[in-house]
């Protein structure tokens, strides 16, 4: 009977490479159907091929789970019956069929069940004595417990699962290993962001490993790379040290370009091969030409090999490593070669998460023409990788998502949101209203019809829509936001700032109970402003502080305060609109106590960083002030050119304000009426995507998902939005 189960196995390989699978898994279940019995080993090995097969090829994940758990449990994965236990060797097969399972198991999102299969893996390797195939499976069953755990939210399980995979590692000798490990300790205390110390020694020791790496050697780890930069720049956004992120930031955008040259010759290549196959196959071809054809084939299919660094492996080998087997070779961008090529994210999702990373750093700098750039191509990426999954704006609810699309599809759902809350920031900055309007709907659509998915989004619209309300003068509507945006949320950081938001719309509101408003917001996060990591907390609730003391009078105090936030900023952030802005409110303060000569080049400073960001409310403001300043110096002419460019502004202003009141969404979307999703029968399993910020690196199969909560507070105080109303 053997030799018929081997038939049938080429004849399920003949199948699978002319691309048809259904053919393909008919012939391995005609053995796994047999009235016959077959040999255990036969019966387990046919499961585990169909099972990789299903995954790769398709979305059954209840067909490929039912093999595998008949695989290794023969019924359940509670049934202590093991066919498994039948065959008294083959460790490799035993352990491979652990970790697909376990793939199944996270897929489906049954955690609980995958944590079990993956104990059960890791007591057998126990048990089988300390080589090295048995390093490597402890490596990578310690990878994926320390994901499921993870997704429970056991941050101090996870990082002792990875931890035990460093020790592994580090008893094999390799370095790659290691770098993987130290990695995802610190995505983990990233994630968490318990302890300054402690995520500040993880960024070291990943710094360390990745030192002892050699240079040849790093060139080939192209995954690690694009991880190990990525994780630096999460951190230097979160403690405002964007020169830094900057720097990593650029190597990325060269790795990204490489990589990319890389695939584009390959794809050359590939369809000179295919060419001159193709005239390999005419029969009419003179036997000279074959000859020199088939020596170009050989040469360009070295070529090609040696561009593909980890060359090709079978089905059953690539479930041996840390090989994600549901993506296609092209899709990869594996962490390092065999036997850790697997990846974090699909490489369209990296690509992208740089881009997004590009505009986090440039967005408060004012380059908003790369930004733009980045943010559509970006975003155009996004789309066509969701319509792989029938998504589409409006048109696939997460209801009708199947379990195993669940996973991606968040990532990239959530990288979509990100781009647009970046979009609606860099549009309601430079004045394009209808355009922040229209990108904060697509917001509002993608939430209704992913809203476990993209449950963490809803603060983030929350807080965009008080911004947008803030910015075309809806002071009171805007506060409403703020205020609702800072209730939907459990983070510390995001609640400060809405507080912040909705202090600064109340001072604008101007009435003595709004004043009140403002100060009991305010008084809070003062008070608690240098318990936050970086600086972005300070510096903003600076700034109201001090308009609040203006608004009371006291402007000595209110001096002081701005003064210090504004060198903060300058210092930290380089957040221009914010600059700007502290610089009007200076401007204004030193008009105010007859500092005439400071207050006028304060003043054109400001004046100057509204032009570039094409801001024109803060225009408008600066130049209200100036008028002033210029009326008490008596200097008319200046005057009488300030106002008449002032009045342009203002029909500019009054203008676009218009363009975007036209909308039924303008009222939509500043009524204070909370965002209301649709009303689903059943919902996902929750999974990364809504629990956590970041997922860290897959080893089989595991999806990832990106940010729960935004990357950073993407919009920034715009107190300008006041007219002409002077300070």
């Amino acid at each position: 009977m053997e030799a018929v189960a081997e038939g049938l196995w080429e004849l399920a390989d003949h199948h699978e490479k002319k691309g048809e699978m259904g053919k393909a898994v008919k012939c391995l279940e005609a053995i796994c159907q047999s009235q016959v019995s077959f040999l255990p080993i036969v019966e387990v090995r046919t499961r585990l091929r169909i099972a990789a097969l299903l995954l790769k090829h398709s979305h059954n994940l209840d067909h490929a789970k039912s093999h595998l758990e008949r695989a290794v449990c023969n019924s359940s994965p509670f049934n202590l019956q093991l066919l498994l236990k039948s065959i008294p060797s083959c460790f490799e097969l035993k352990c491979r069929a652990y970790s697909l399972l376990s793939q199944c198991y996270h897929l489906v999102g049954a955690i609980p069940s995958q944590k079990q299969i993956l104990s059960k893996g890791l007591e057998l390797i126990a048990s089988s004595g300390d080589g090295f195939a048995m390093k490597l499976w402890t490596c990578n069953f310690n990878s994926q417990l320390a994901n499921a755990l993870v997704i429970e939210g056991d941050f101090q399980g996870s990082i002792s699962a990875l931890r035990r995979g460093y020790i592994c590692a580090t008893e094999f000798c390799s370095t790659e290993f290691q770098m993987f490990f130290a990695s995802s300790i610190l995505h983990v205390h990233l994630m968490q962001w318990g302890d300054l110390e402690l995520v500040e020694t993880a960024l070291r020791n990943c710094d360390e490993v990745w030192q002892s790496i050699d240079a040849p050697k790093r060139e080939q780890c192209l995954g690690l790379v694009f991880y190990n930069e990525l994780l630096h720049i999460f951190y230097q956004l979160q403690v405002c040290d964007y020169k830094n992120a900057g720097q990593h930031v650029d190597i990325l955008d060269a790795a990204v370009k490489a990589d990319r040259e890389r695939m584009r010759h390959i794809h050359q290549l590939t369809e000179e091969i295919d060419a001159i196959s193709q005239s390999l196959s005419r029969t009419d071809l003179h036997h000279r030409d074959r000859i020199a054809l088939s020596e170009k084939h050989v040469r360009l299919q070295e070529q090609l090999t040696s561009r593909i660094s980890n060359g090709k492996e079978t089905l059953q080998e690539a479930a041996a490593h840390f090989q994600n087997v549901r993506r296609a070779w092209g899709d990869k961008l594996e962490l390092a070669p065999a036997p850790l090529d697997g990846e974090w994210l699909p490489k369209a999702a990296v690509y992208a998460l740089v881009d997004l990373t590009a505009v986090l750093v440039a967005r408060p700098k004012g380059l908003f023409k790369d930004c733009g750039n980045r943010i559509q191509s970006a975003m155009h990426l996004i789309e066509e990788e969701l319509a792989k999954f029938g998504i589409t704006e409006g048109v696939k609810a997460e209801v009708d998502l199947q379990h195993s699309a669940i996973w991606i599809a968040g990532v990239y759902l959530m990288l979509l949101m990100h781009f647009l809350e970046n979009k609606v920031a860099m549009e309601l900055t430079r004045t394009e209203f209808v355009e922040a309007r229209e990108s904060l709907v697509q917001m509002g659509n993608w939430f209704t019809c992913f809203p476990t998915i993209l449950q963490a989004c809803e603060s983030i619209i929350e807080m965009l829509r008080g911004q947008y309300a803030h910015s075309v003068g809806c002071f009171d509507e805007a506060a409403f936001h703020f205020v609702e945006a800072a209730k939907l949320t459990d983070s510390k950081s995001m609640q400060a700032m809405c507080q912040v938001y909705a202090a600064v719309s109340y001072v604008s509101i101007g009435d003595s109970e709004s004043t009140s408003q403002a100060l009991d917001l305010i008084g809070p996060v003062y008070r608690m402003m240098d318990s936050f990591v970086g600086v972005r907390e300070k510096t903003s609730v600076l700034f109201a502080y001090g308009l609040l003391l203006m608004k009371q009078h006291n402007l000595q105090e209110a001096r002081i305060r701005l003064a210090s936030g504004l060198q903060i900023t300058h210092s930290f952030l380089g957040n221009l609109q914010l600059v700007s802005q502290y610089l009007t409110i200076l401007g204004s303060l030193a008009l105010s106590l007859h500092d005439t000569g400071q207050a006028r080049e304060i003043l054109r400073s400001s004046l100057t960083l509204a032009k570039k960001l094409y801001d024109i409310p803060t225009q408008i403001w600066v130049l209200s002030v100036l008028t002033g300043l210029y009326e008490e110096l008596g200097e008319r002419g200046n005057v009488m050119e300030n106002s008449e460019y002032q009045k342009k502004k203002m029909d500019d202003l009054q203008k676009r304000l218009a363009d975007t009141h036209a909308s039924i969404h303008h009222v939509e979307l500043i009524s204070k009426v909370k965002l209301e999703a649709e009303e689903l029968h059943e919902r996902p399993v929750a999974g990364p995507s809504m629990r956590v910020n970041l997922d860290i690196p897959e080893s089989v199969g595991l999806k990832t998902a990106l940010a729960a909560r935004s990357s950073s507070r993407l919009v920034e105080l715009d107190t300008a939005r006041r007219g002409k109303r002077k300070v």
